[in-house]
């Protein structure tokens, strides 16, 4: 790898939310292209997940495959190929089977995150959680997966039994889709998180202060933020919003726009 370019690429991410994740995923692809094989990266965000993808289209001679351990995961695992590597990448995913009695507990996503990073381990050997109310299914980095079997014996105050299961027995994830068609005063990502989340402006403002508010998977930075067609945002317990069409002004000034909500 030539060092100027490695140089460019640590210093466009240093200072931004994507910095570690792009120091470690720059070595790791300079191991791929010394030995001409390929490397495995934790579970990846989607911005994340971004990153592997600049950092692969710069240096040349390399090629990415993903995989979270079911179609449709969010949180995925990213094979860094060198060019000429002719087999097929091992993502080392597990899943998980974490059971409770549903008739005395209640369990959300949070709780059984918060249990799983309490164990001690990185949040990249995680991946996504699919909760219910009597299990979660989660999908973890296979070498640790006995670890949390033997250490996760209670979620919240709810005792647990964990137990390795089926990949292959997880469904596609099937997303329920809304179109909003709305007018807003302006294109600040306030205006646009209160129309297409349905709540006021105010409310959006407090919610991006509180940084539950993300655009394009990096934490927003103001309410005052401008939104542009193609943006993504996301909100914690809310879901995603896609900006698929900005349109023209209203005759009373304010702008048509068509978004797209991922429930």
């Amino acid at each position: 790898m030539s060092h100027d370019i490695k140089e460019k690429l640590l210093r466009f991410y240093k200072g931004t939310e994507g910095e570690d994740a792009a120091v470690r995923m720059i070595d790791l692809a300079s191991q791929a292209l010394k030995t001409q094989k390929y490397k495995l990266t934790g579970f990846l965000t989607p911005y994340e997940q971004e990153i592997a993808g600049a950092i692969a289209n710069s240096l040349g001679s390399l090629k990415l495959a993903f995989n979270g351990g079911f179609e449709g995961a969010e949180r995925q695992r990213v094979a860094i190929c060198h060019e000429d590597f002719p087999g097929t990448p091992d993502f080392e995913i597990a899943v998980l089977d974490a059971k409770w009695n549903a008739e005395f507990v209640r369990l959300s996503h949070r709780d059984v995150l918060g249990s799983l990073m309490s164990l001690g381990l990185e949040r990249y050997c995680i991946g996504d959680i699919i909760a219910t109310k009597e299990m979660a299914r989660i999908l973890v980095d296979k070498k640790v997966a006995d670890y949390f079997i033997a250490n996760l014996m209670h979620i919240g105050e709810a005792r647990v039994e964990v137990s390795l299961g089926d990949l292959s027995s997880i469904a596609p994830k099937e997303e329920r889709i809304k179109d909003i068609r709305a007018t807003v005063a302006s294109l600040r990502i306030d205006s646009i998180a209160a129309a297409g989340f349905g709540m006021s402006r105010t409310k959006a403002a407090d919610e991006i202060k509180a940084e539950k508010i993300k655009l394009n998977w990096q934490t927003a930075k103001n309410a005052s933020q401008s939104i542009k067609q193609g943006d993504i945002l996301s909100m914690r317990g809310r879901g995603r919003l896609e900006i698929v069409e900005i349109r023209c002004k209203t005759k009373k000034g304010r702008i048509a726009v068509l978004l797209r909500r991922f429930l």
